[in-house]
């Protein structure tokens, strides 16, 4: 399955034959973790840079913006992607006997950072001068493919499968608050850099985590309230009467905001700023374009356009909606940015009827006759070949009272504020990004003592020699 060695961007880089890897990409695997821990910095200015004011210090590049390779590219993408399938290594009974939850994951494959519940909720956009990519799993590819001998023709075969362009050009808006912040305009997302925008997919792990709360043992399993809505319980009040819930555990749906899902994005946002000190590119993490103006809400569109052009659902007028605007807190009563038309789509209408069919869709992706927890496929990958079935047919999972008491708080949230979630939008973005680019080294030589490490100073050469 290796990829010829190819051209890329008019002939510039070529992967050279495996015979004669670069020598900086060995020396990347090579490379100590402590000393990427230790020498990681900010390092902002990138070869190409027209000008940057800043007194004595001002400095102009003569150097040409110098794009990142093929080979670098798909060494960043693939430190935020698959690299093989989960373990499912916990208990799913208690000492007394008690059966425990065995089946909260979303996903079999594991990925570079860890996601709660396996959610892998973090979507990349690529940005580069040839124009601006969702990074995805790409369908049908065994997820031990990049396993045994790590070559450049396997990671770029790979990470080419991953890339969906959806604009021809690199994203971009005016370089002025509010889309950039202070000094950053000047050498932020600039010609011959690469940048990765994170975008969370809060919706099925917000499905799943209820789920997941609701299937604690008896006793313990808590109370959704709004305390948006004069802490009122949410969708749930006849759970809570029957017994099945404990009015005396209350979970404020405002409180769990993101339900922890977006902390994989940071943990996937170190790795490629560590990945970035390894190679000995130049790179960062800084503020990137808000939500409203990096996915295009429709009150931004008409001054910044449409960006990365996500849909937005506004919702549906309703009287009790609007006297309650006026004191509910955002996100609750804006319109809601629920995905790209078949590309990314949150578990949420209008790409489903209703909540009860988001949440059916959600366990026949878990439980269903091709669910991850019904097809043997991957789990014959971790599993001794006599236990994978047994795994299959023993693992707890949700019941139908936690699946409908999930619905009814499900559609609590669409009915009460026109759109789910409500308390935080189905398509979250941290508000950052990060630039990997060509360190300009003269300007670090004429102002600095120590401005590189060592990957730094010999990247051209072992790179692009």
């Amino acid at each position: 399955m290796g990829l010829p060695a190819g051209t890329r961007r008019g002939g510039e880089d070529t992967v050279s034959p495996q015979n004669d890897l670069p020598k900086g990409f060995e020396e990347t695997l090579r490379y100590p973790l402590f000393s990427a821990l230790f020498h990681r910095r900010s390092r902002r200015i990138s070869k190409g840079i027209a000008s940057l004011p800043a007194g004595h210090l001002s400095y102009t590049s003569t150097q040409a913006a110098q794009p990142l390779s093929a080979l670098e590219e798909a060494m960043l993408i693939s430190v935020t992607g698959i690299t093989g399938v989960t373990m499912p290594d916990m208990p799913f009974e208690a000492p007394n006997g008690e059966r425990l939850l065995g089946s909260p994951m979303l996903e079999i494959f594991g990925r570079a950072a860890s996601s709660p519940d396996n959610a892998q909720a973090t979507h990349f956009f690529m940005l580069n001068d040839t124009g601006t990519y969702l990074l995805k799993q790409p369908a049908n590819v065994d997820p031990y493919f990049l396993q045994g001998d790590l070559t450049p023709e396997k990671l770029i075969q790979y990470t080419e499968l991953c890339k969906v362009k959806v604009l021809d050009q690199r994203l971009d808006l005016p370089r002025e608050f509010p889309c950039y912040v202070g000094r950053n305009r000047f050498v932020s997302n600039v010609a011959g850099s690469t940048i990765f925008v994170p975008v969370v997919d809060l919706s099925k792990q917000y499905i799943n985590g209820i789920m997941y709360l609701l299937s604690q043992a008896e006793g313990f399993r808590p109370t959704f309230i709004d305390d948006w809505n004069f802490y009122r319980k949410a969708g749930c009040a006849k759970y809570v009467r029957s017994g099945f819930l404990n009015k005396n555990y209350s979970i404020p749906l405002g409180m769990m905001n993101t339900f922890r899902i977006h902390i994989e994005a940071d943990l996937l946002l170190q790795n490629l700023l560590l990945t970035i000190q390894a190679m000995g590119l130049g790179g960062w993490v800084h503020a990137a374009f808000a939500g409203p103006y990096l996915l295009g809400a429709p009150s931004s569109r008409d001054k910044y356009g449409k960006a990365l052009g996500f849909r937005f659902e506004k919702p549906a007028f309703k009287l009790g909606r609007l006297l309650k605007k006026p004191i509910t807190p955002l996100p609750a009563w804006q319109p809601n940015p629920v995905g790209l038309d078949g590309v990314l789509q949150a578990f949420c209408p209008p790409y489903f009827k209703n909540m009860n069919d988001a949440v059916d869709a959600l366990i026949e992706h878990k439980y269903g006759k091709s669910g991850l927890y019904s097809d043997p496929k991957y789990f014959n990958n971790v599993f001794k070949p006599e236990l994978t079935q047994t795994y299959l047919d023993e693992v707890p999972r949700y019941t139908p009272e936690v699946i409908q008491c999930c619905k009814d708080i499900c559609n609590y949230i669409f009915d009460t504020y026109g759109r789910f979630p409500a308390h935080v939008d189905a398509m979250y973005v941290p508000g950052v990004w990060i630039q990997a680019h060509h360190l300009d080294l003269e300007y670090y030589d004429k102002f600095f003592k120590k401005g590189y490490s060592e990957t730094q100073a010999a990247h051209q050469e072992q790179w692009h020699s």
